[in-house]
């Protein structure tokens, strides 16, 4: 089993703080020597992706102290007590087996008298059978007639992630032909949520999914509520119309409430479910199965990647070590995380979730306080919008932030046009391509308000298309970076007490046992 240690206590640690060692990158990549580095800097991902980190803020003495960081500490050892069914989760004292989901990594994992790969593939052929049912039609509405769409109900990583897919996948299913079924989404309990989407779809011809793990979650439970007294007022029994995503001792496992219902279980959190029914069901109702099996091959392959190869030539390892030096060592606060794909306009809402809720804690994996900096701040926006939005502040501000690009050379549809000499596509690339020099090399203007300091770091993860497997195997890169960031820093990154305050107040709140400044809020609010 590996040895967890706090980062400040690793020697590879104190020798890369007491180093001093930092790269200008105005320096690096001037001329033909920047050339050769952004040939150089660049590491083979899964499916045709590739990870470039020539403008981050790194040199080859770096990136050895990293590796002797990566290797101190363990990354891949600890990566594997996972994989083989190591007690990771250790405030709930569970199992961490997302990965499992999309493949074997190592031995096989038994828990709770069963094998867990087995479970999570026999959940997924459960619904690829009731996918294709409802395609052909034979599972259908009350009036025997097919249904159209889907909506999912759920949460936190119940919503934010198979969102994010679902939207990412959208153009290339339309333009593959493999577009089944077109999904919504119910999430906040605000009661305006429920009603613009049931307003916006044929419920008599709709499924719904709702997903709750433990089968108590409020917002949820509201949401699924509301979708029932609306059916009901049209006519239709709702038992009809939904389906259930969560775990065999829920109370939904067994209820005759739902068409059908299709099991998760405890030792994968929310926010790495999307490879999991959670995601399954809805990806395969709008997709096809098989879209969705390649989604999952995808993700497995990174995580091959990742379990095998060395620090240097491992990018999800490599985007951590860099992203802890960054936050450690160069003190930045914050990472933005920029796809330059309009596919992937929620792709970093998701990672907002997966890396802030994964790492942002005080305190160790064995409950002690930490004395160094742990998670940062995740925002970001699909370029080119961002350019017109928040990068004034990138280019010019008083804080550095390192940037996460994210690039295609093609697009999902194939359609675009031909405009003053290039296409709409070769615009986008330009566009990711001049960000990067511009922020990495900045312009000396005897104006300052014109000067750009340049010297801000980022990355880019590139590929020839956004496919179900590259799309796989991009999130398996950042949840495998999160997870190498949460042994790092020796903190436990799969559970998420901090959520949990909140609600109890909530609940109080609405059973009006309340004093102080909760009741005076409450009162403002009109409950």
């Amino acid at each position: 089993m590996a040895e967890w240690k706090n980062l400040d206590t690793l020697k590879a640690y104190e020798a890369l703080e007491a180093s001093g060692r930092r790269v200008d990158l105005r320096e690096v990549l001037a001329g033909d020597a920047g050339a050769k580095r952004v040939r150089e800097y660049n590491v083979p991902m899964a499916c045709g992706l590739s990870f470039n980190y020539a403008c981050r803020q790194v040199d080859e003495e770096l990136l050895g102290m990293l590796a002797d960081l990566a290797e101190e500490s363990d990354l891949k050892g600890k990566f594997r007590d996972l994989y083989n069914g190591g007690v990771i989760n250790t405030g709930e004292k569970r199992l961490v087996l997302h990965h499992l989901t999309r493949g074997q990594l190592g031995d096989d994992v038994t828990a709770d008298g069963k094998d867990k790969r087995e479970f999570y593939k026999g959940e997924q052929d459960k619904i690829a059978e009731f996918a294709n049912k409802v395609h052909s039609g034979e599972i259908s509405n009350e009036a025997g007639e097919k249904f159209t769409t889907v909506v999912q109900i759920g949460i936190g990583g119940s919503d934010l992630g198979p969102r994010a897919m679902y939207i990412a996948l959208d153009n290339w299913a339309r333009a593959e032909g493999c577009h089944l079924m077109d999904a919504h989404f119910i999430s906040n309990v605000d009661p305006d949520d429920a009603v613009s989407v049931l307003d916006a779809v044929d419920a008599e011809h709709s499924l719904f999914i709702l997903v709750s793990k433990s089968g108590t979650t409020l917002e949820t439970l509201t949401n699924e509520a509301f979708v029932k007294d609306a059916l009901t007022d049209m006519g239709l029994d709702p038992s009809k119309h939904m389906i259930a995503v969560t775990s065999e001792t829920s109370p939904l496992a067994k209820s005759s409430d739902y068409l059908a219902a299709f099991f998760m279980d405890d030792y994968i959190g929310g926010r790495f479910s999307s490879t999991s029914a959670v995601g399954g069901a809805v990806l395969s109702l709008a997709f096809g199965p098989e879209v969705f099996g390649s989604f999952l091959s995808g993700a497995a392959e990174a995580d091959r990647l990742a379990a095998c190869k060395a620090p240097l030539e491992n990018a999800a390892m490599l985007d951590a070590l860099i992203g802890v030096y960054e936050r450690n060592i160069l003190g930045y606060e914050t990472t933005a995380v920029l796809p330059y794909a309009q596919a992937l306009a929620r792709f970093p809402a998701h990672l907002q979730q997966a890396d802030m809720e994964s790492n942002g804690k005080s305190v160790n994996r064995f409950g002690e306080p930490v004395a160094y900096k742990t998670g940062p701040v995740i925002f970001g926006e699909p370029g080119t919008n961002g350019q017109h939005s928040f990068y004034q502040l990138l280019h010019q501000g008083k804080e550095t932030v390192p940037l996460q690009f994210i690039g295609f050379r093609e697009s999902q549809t194939g359609r675009d046009v031909d405009i003053q000499g290039s296409t709409s596509q070769k615009k986008l690339g330009a566009n990711v391509a001049a960000q990067i020099v511009a922020f990495a090399c900045g312009k000396e203007d005897s104006d300052l308000n014109r000067n750009f300091d340049g010297d801000r770091p980022s990355s880019i993860i590139v590929g020839d298309r956004l496919t179900p497997e590259s799309l796989g195997a991009l999130l398996a890169h950042y949840e495998n970076k999160i997870m190498f960031q949460g042994f790092l820093w020796n903190l436990n990154s799969f559970d998420q007490e901090g959520v949990q305050l909140g609600k109890l107040l909530a609940k109080r709140v609405l059973a009006h046992e309340t004093n102080g400044a909760l009741a005076e809020f409450a009162e403002m609010l009109g409950i």
